[in-house]
């Protein structure tokens, strides 16, 4: 027996049920022609500052639709389909307009200029005002296009899991993560106004389409969140103190070209939070997070570092343009299956070779992961993708038949079953399906493609049955948010420069007892 299964086989059935996982959804608003909606977040969703389940991400245009923490896959999906079914209500137009849509590709419909994406707005309160300068940071940093890529984040856990436990599950994720941008990866083609004036190494596909033609997850490669100045960061995650030093370093030591920027341009409005390398702690890019929930005021980090790793955040996942809601049960319980795994199996320190080897990976799949016969890298030698990805497969099928058991039913045995047959065929790949009905049915634009997906989805999703009992409940829920905010806002007390420079400050990072000054993290 492996040492894998003798690991699974210690794990009792009523632990393996309490794996929990949640959802965070972000989709740009647009235009019935395809274009960045650029009206203000609808008063009808409530505040993008306080409302459990509908904010706003970078864009003031990019929704966000968030779950609550669920025992059960389809009560997780269900509960999201809900905040969708809302959601299209309030994009709505008069009787018989189109109302905006959610753009349901990770890669972004027709922008605007730079300058002219809105940044997400949150109202007067500091902690408001907080979060669009950091938007307004990264705009500085990195670009208004880069931050309007949306995708899907997976909450999980499993209970009885320590901090060095998931950090060696973040080791083989990290690892191991170019299976799930092969077999899951959704974006091969762009809108050609993502890439103007910008370097890249895309095709052109008909007039306003680019793309990679073996390309899974253009989001997840060169053109998505990549950052020169991330690049120099070398981040192990062998330890929490390791992993917590070199993120307090980042957030800590300055940067020379955010110097440049400064705090504040010469009207006095404020371009960033702070000129150090990372503004704060969600400003670093990665395929998978470790997190915790943190108490009132008090930073990330120093909740990591106070009270260890809580549960692990996926953040790789494209969002499925053939999904009413961009992600499917049967996906959801593969990653399941596969985080089990990244836990279970093995997970030596990582190095800087390897690290830069992962990069490599990541990179490669993203843009070449359907060519036939691509080789990886693996301990310094090729391996071909196909061969490496059966492997963790095979290593998977004792998983799937434990979760089976705790759960009952083969539900788990048939997403494995799935990934294997997807494996062998790569024209089955939600890739090279957005690339089929591309050439087949929209004249190889992903524009019209994205459109006519989109329409389908908002249609599915407001033919479904919608009670008026579960209607009042979101509109009490937008009028609490509203509320909410409005409490916040008048209980500020201090002047909010003095609130950004206590929020940045080194200390807050430390273990040093919080003031409870700040309202909320950002």
């Amino acid at each position: 027996m492996s040492k894998l299964q003798q690991r699974l086989g210690a794990i009792p059935p009523a632990r393996l049920k309490g794996i929990r996982r949640g959802i965070e959804k972000e989709s740009l608003r647009s235009q019935p022609d395809g274009k960045l909606a650029l009206t203000p977040h609808p008063a009808a969703l409530g505040s993008a500052l306080t409302h459990p389940h509908i904010t706003t991400d970078f864009s003031e245009s990019q929704l966000e639709l968030i779950t609550g923490v669920h025992a059960d896959v389809d009560a997780c999906l269900a509960e999201l389909t809900e905040v969708h079914q809302f959601t299209y209500r309030a994009l709505q137009g008069a009787a018989g307009e189109p109302g905006e849509m959610m753009w349901v590709s990770s890669m972004p419909c027709g922008l605007p200029s730079d300058e002219n994406i809105p940044l997400g707005r949150y109202g007067t309160s500091n902690v408001g005002r907080a979060k669009s300068v950091y938007r307004m940071g990264l705009a500085h940093r990195y670009g208004r296009r880069m931050q309007t890529i949306s995708g899907i984040h997976y909450n999980w856990s499993l209970p009885e899991v320590k901090s060095d436990e998931y950090f060696a599950l973040i080791r083989n994720f990290r690892r191991h993560a170019f299976l799930l941008l092969y077999l899951f990866g959704a974006s091969p083609a762009v809108c050609a106004s993502f890439v103007e004036g910008r370097p890249h190494e895309l095709q052109p596909l008909g007039e306003y389409t680019m793309y990679m033609p073996h390309g899974t997850s253009l989001r997840m490669g060169r053109l998505g969140y990549q950052s020169e100045a991330q690049a120099s960061l070398f981040v192990s995650y062998n330890s929490l103190d390791g992993y917590g030093a070199s993120l307090a370093d980042a957030l800590t030591r300055p940067y020379p070209a955010y110097e440049a920027i400064g705090i504040r341009n010469l009207g006095g409005e404020y371009n960033q939070l702070a000129t150090t390398l990372l503004q704060i702690e969600n400003e670093f890019y990665g395929t998978i997070r470790p997190k915790r929930v943190i108490f009132p005021g008090e930073r990330p980090l120093h909740a990591l570092r106070e009270r260890g790793v809580e549960y692990v955040e996926v953040r790789l996942m494209d969002l499925d343009p053939f999904e009413p809601v961009g992600i499917r049960a049967q996906t959801m319980r593969f990653l399941d299956i596969f985080l089990l795994h990244c836990l279970l199996a093995d997970s030596p320190p990582d190095s800087r070779d390897e690290i830069g080897e992962i990069a490599h990976n990541q990179h490669l799949t993203a843009a070449r992961g359907r060519e036939p016969g691509l080789s990886l890298q693996r301990g310094g030698r090729p391996v071909k993708l196909v061969e490496w990805g059966g492997e963790i497969l095979d290593q998977c099928r004792p998983i799937a038949a434990a979760l089976d058991a705790a759960q009952g039913g083969d539900l788990h045995a048939q997403a494995l079953d799935a990934a294997r047959a997807a494996l062998a065929a790569p024209d089955t790949l939600p890739s090279a399906r957005v690339l089929a009905h591309m050439a087949a049915e929209h004249d190889n634009s992903f524009t019209a493609f994205t459109r006519a997906r989109s329409e389908a989805v908002r249609d599915a999703l407001l033919a479904l049955p919608w009670s008026a009992e579960r209607q009042q409940a979101f509109e009490a829920a937008t009028a609490a948010s509203v509320e909410e905010q409005r409490r916040i806002e008048a209980a500020d007390t201090l002047p909010f420069e003095q609130y950004r420079e206590q929020y940045v400050s080194p200390a807050r990072l430390g273990l040093r007892p919080l003031r409870g000054d700040v309202a909320l993290a950002i």
